[in-house]
């Protein structure tokens, strides 16, 4: 993604210091962009749980650094030392967040390619290297998941005769959620950059509003046509035919299809399927659980804490950014993180590998090494 002209992925390592991190802290955006740097294990895991990093595939390649720094935490004399510090490491990283499944990949694959070397230093280079290949593939899957999603784009728009497609997303799914160019996100800018004409409905996304803050800073930085709506009016544009197609990410899928992902995006499939508007779930491999089927029964949902509902981030007319409450002080309030969305609501599946259906016999048939 290119910000004012430059190009950024979401993390990468310094380049003058192969111990540091670097990362852009997504609590500040839109409003400031600030890039902050990772020294410890204890860092990383704070900057996932306070979600200066969020989203799917960012918290796994996030996860895999993290392990780089494990790796240069633990001690160094000896191998079976090393390696009860790297899985204490793993642990603490992958209890931070329960819900995206691509935090524990990233933490187990870390794990595996460095058991297979013998000698730490080799480990310590095996640690940057998979952290690397974690990132490059979120990256380039993203990219494929956009070349593969813009063919549903370019139907709707011959289909409408021309006319700009209205696409509706739920949450951030795109390059800040990822380490670039995003899921739900990738076709939509394909399909911008061919020359297609789209314009995207943006779900504000409470309570954290990463829709208003973030999916609309990211599509206005790469010029594509937006609108910022409030959660609850997707229903409606689609009853008065305003939404072609619904696209959003996912934070883990069954082999069943069963997808889990930001709190309200089980009402917009439930919204898409009483007015017949496809309604399809981007994600890479990284994302699927094979080890689940029932969603609803099997993925875990978090819970946040109350201020997130109770309290929100804005910015005075002069500038300042504040924090406010927005509910009486004495009544409670419950956060969940996460809604899951059955397998019957979704339309399709878009992967770096195609497009499938969301069920267990076209998701093991496009990923038959999985079965």
């Amino acid at each position: 993604m290119n910000i004012d002209g430059k190009h950024y992925r979401t993390i990468w390592l310094h380049p003058h210091n192969r111990a540091v991190i670097q990362i852009i802290d997504q609590r500040l955006l839109p409003h400031e962009f600030k890039i902050v740097d990772l020294t410890t294990v204890a860092e990383v895991a704070h900057a996932i749980k306070a979600m200066l990093v969020r989203g799917a595939g960012l918290i796994g390649a996030t996860a895999g650094y993290g392990m780089v720094l494990a790796a240069l935490e633990a001690p160094q004399h000896d191998r079976a030392a090393f390696l009860e510090s790297l899985a204490r490491a793993g642990e603490f990283l992958s209890a931070t967040r329960p819900t995206a499944v691509n935090l524990a990949y990233a933490v187990q694959r870390q794990l595996t390619a460095i058991r297979a070397v013998e000698t730490i230093p080799s480990m310590l280079d095996m640690a940057y290297q998979t952290a690397a290949l974690i990132a490059d593939e979120d990256a380039d899957f993203c990219r494929r998941i956009g070349e593969q999603g813009i063919a549903l784009i370019e139907k709707i728009y011959a289909h409408n005769g021309g006319k700009t497609v209205n696409i509706l997303t739920h949450c951030n799914a795109g390059w800040l959620a990822f380490v670039d160019y995003g899921s739900a996100t990738a076709p939509i800018y394909a399909a911008h950059d061919k020359g297609i004409p789209v314009h995207v409905w943006v779900d504000e996304t409470r309570p954290r509003n990463q829709g208003a803050r973030l999916t609309a800073w990211e599509l206005g930085q790469h010029g594509v046509p937006h609108t910022i709506i409030a959660d609850n009016v997707g229903g409606h544009l689609m009853q008065h035919h305003q939404v072609d197609l619904v696209i959003t990410g996912a934070d883990r899928v069954t082999r069943s299809g069963d997808a889990a992902n930001k709190i309200g995006t089980y009402l917009k499939a439930l919204a898409a399927k009483d007015n017949a508007v496809p309604f399809y779930v981007a994600l890479p491999s990284s994302t699927f659980d094979f080890a689940l089927r029932d969603g609803v029964r099997e993925i875990p949902i978090e819970e946040r804490g109350a201020d997130e509902v109770m309290y929100m981030d804005g910015v005075l007319s002069d500038g300042t950014v504040t924090t406010i409450r927005i509910t009486p002080a004495d009544s409670p309030a419950a956060n969940y993180g996460f809604d899951v969305t059955p397998a019957r609501l979704i339309t399709g599946l878009i992967t770096e590998r195609g497009i499938c259906d969301a069920n267990e016999a076209a998701i093991t048939a496009l990923y038959s090494e999985k079965v």
